[in-house]
Order: C-alpha cells, then structure tokens, then sequence
C-alpha cells in the first residue's frame, strides 16, 4: 500500500477511536475534554493524544483542553469524513447483507450504490433499497458510475479474481472481509478485516490468563 504522508499507521489507527469517542461525549453535550479524560475513555496515555494531535496541527487549549465538536469535526476531515465516498458490495451473503443494513456507514458518507453475486436466487433481490445484480455486470458498472470503494464479501476462492476485476475498473480502495490477503498495485488502498483473527486473539489470551492462574496456584 503506498504512503502519502508521513503520518505513522499506528497514529491513523487511533484516529477512528477518537472519532467514535468524541461524538460520544457530542451526545450527552459535553463541550469541552482535557487530554486527561480523553485519557481515561480512550485508554491511551494523555501525552499519546496530544502527541497524536499535534501531528496534525495545535488542537485545544492550555489550560482549556479540548473543544469537543470543534476537534471532533476536525478529526473527521483529517478522516475525510467531510465528503461522501460511492462504493459497492460483491458478495450478497451474511457478511454482505449485514454491511448492506449497517445505516452508520452511508451516515458516515460512504454511500452503496451496487451490490453483486453470483447467484441467481438473489440477484434481483433488494437489500436496504438496494437490487443485486450480476457479477458479469460490476466492471462495467464501476467504470460509469465512478465507484471508488469496492467491499468484497466472497468466499476466499473468488476473492482475487474480484479484486483483479476491481482494479482493472479503477477501484481506488477495497474493504476485504474474505479470509486472504489481497495482492493489489501500490495505489490501490486494502484494509483486510479478518474476523477470524481477531477471535483467535482472544482465544489466546484466554489460554494465557488460564495457564497464569493455575501457575499462581
């Protein structure tokens, strides 16, 4: 993936958090934030977040903090969360029907204009106001339509084949839910979410926490 900044990905990663964290705090109108609280609800060192923040410009106050809507719209156009996105899904099954009705994301501008499958018993459904259709058609549909963001909801088998066809339209950025590491140009962005890793993580600090306590016996 290549790189446009030299802001490090460990910083990006925590972005998102602050968001999320600060629109909590927007909801139960609370104006303003000291990077101390910010501390306490994010679980990161008061010093991170200004250090996090001061990457991207002097945010808040000495003495003062933080404004709470003022800095939560900041990180959202730091986000691009300040324009809207087009993408599709490609794969109509659990994982693709579940982003399909997840209303947070078009809120968020990052608005379905397609869904694809391969199979005939859903293609023609609709999903959230939004009909399946063939596969056969998502090259063509991308290339007119301009879509920038491709989900890829497949099994593993399909899941390159898609991404080569997603590139070849000028995909700009993929979503990959399908169990494999996409192989994609330099300037095409890819988040891999594997679910299953992140389960599997769990799993290991529940055998570490065990094995711990039965050493402490």
């Amino acid at each position: 993936m290549e790189r446009f900044s030299n802001i490090s990905m460990a910083v990006v990663r925590r972005l998102p958090k602050y968001f999320r964290y600060l629109g909590d705090l927007l909801s139960n109108e609370i104006r303003r934030v000291s990077s101390q609280e910010l501390s306490k609800i994010t679980g990161f060192t008061a010093s991170q977040i200004r250090q996090d923040l001061n990457c991207f410009g002097g945010f808040g106050q000495q003495g003062y903090g933080y404004n709470v809507e003022e800095l939560y719209n900041e990180i959202g156009k730091i986000l691009g969360l300040d324009r809207t996105y087009k993408t599709v899904i490609v794969g109509a099954g659990n994982v693709g029907q579940a982003i399909a009705n997840y209303t947070s994301f078009q809120k968020s501008g990052f608005k379905l204009h397609g869904i694809f499958d391969v199979n005939p018993k859903v293609i023609g459904l609709s999903i959230n106001d939004v009909t399946v259709m063939d596969v056969d058609d998502l090259e063509k549909f991308i290339k007119q339509n301009d879509i920038e963001i491709g989900i890829i909801c497949t099994p593993k088998a399909h899941s390159q084949k898609i991404a080569d066809l997603m590139v070849d339209a000028g995909i700009k950025g993929m979503w990959n839910f399908a169990p494999v590491d996409l192989k994609v140009p330099d300037n095409v962005i890819v988040e891999n979410v594997h679910l299953s890793e992140s389960l599997f993580t769990i799993s290991y600090l529940l055998k570490e926490r065990e094995e711990t306590t039965k050493k402490k016996k």
